[in-house]
């Protein structure tokens, strides 16, 4: 059972209310403080299970156990007022808008995991290649890495992200943008590390929009619903999935018009 069809990231929030729910809920019932504590630990655990991706159960189990230890470990912060914890609340906003929820996190692309690219994906010089929601710029440093030759361009919904990265990779052409709005014609590669729940939509815009001999390559995550022309193991492990088009899907009723 997963958490598949529930946006992210809601199902980590259900389960952090959850195990808070049990830790007060056993304590009324006469249940001491140490098992209680015990038990919303190991109910996080559990669901955890259900999360798609490592990181993703990583964040469901450790979100209990980590607020615990914020708000009874330091004293000092249980007298703060109630405003200030708005304040963490919306340094998230900045970095992660809630317009890009449905998109992937920042989760930076090491260094060196796209440096096998260029043999798997030959590219002619002053290639256009854009980095699809660049975060920090770690993507246009491996990109960078792969292709030193490349036009590379990178976009970013977060202003503050966008800033950042205007900030490190001034080599790049950086703007800000929704990665779904612009279009992916105007480039030889688009490289795209989101989320299992994104990699539809990707398929079906790179269907939609990549001219041919075009690529869309994938950190991790596979387009299921596309046939792969290429496939190679990154140096940290990572698989890198390569689509060239003109593409195919796998059944015709994948695409989504």
């Amino acid at each position: 059972m997963r958490f598949g069809k529930i946006p992210w990231p809601l199902p980590a929030v259900l389960v952090w209310l959850s195990s808070w729910g049990v830790f007060y809920l056993t304590q009324s019932l006469g249940i001491g403080f140490n098992s209680a504590l015990l038990m919303a630990v190991c109910l996080g655990a559990v669901l955890s299970t259900m999360g798609q991706t490592w990181w993703r159960k990583s964040f469901i189990a450790g979100g209990f156990p980590v607020s615990f230890l914020i708000l009874f470990s330091f004293d000092g912060l249980m007298g703060l007022p109630a405003w200030f914890w708005l304040i963490p609340l919306c340094v998230l906003l900045l970095i992660y808008p809630i317009r890009s929820w449905q998109d992937a996190p920042l989760f930076p692309t090491p260094a060196n995991t796209l440096s096998l690219l260029s043999s798997k994906a030959p590219l002619p010089l002053k290639a256009k290649v854009m980095d699809a929601g660049c975060g920090l710029g770690h993507g246009l440093d491996a990109l960078r890495i792969a292709y030193p030759q490349a036009d590379l361009t990178g976009v970013e919904w977060s202003r503050l992200l966008c800033w950042v990265c205007q900030m490190r990779c001034p080599w790049a052409k950086i703007s800000r943008g929704n990665i779904w709005e612009v279009n992916w014609s105007d480039f030889n590669l688009v490289y795209v590390f989101q989320r299992p729940e994104s990699m539809q939509r990707a398929a079906n815009k790179a269907m939609k929009e990549l001219k041919p001999g075009a690529w869309m390559v994938s950190l991790e995550f596979e387009a299921d619903a596309l046939v792969f022309s290429s496939q190679f193991h990154s140096s940290g492990g990572k698989i890198v999935w390569l689509y060239q088009a003109p593409l195919k899907f796998k059944n015709v009723g994948e695409i989504d018009v």
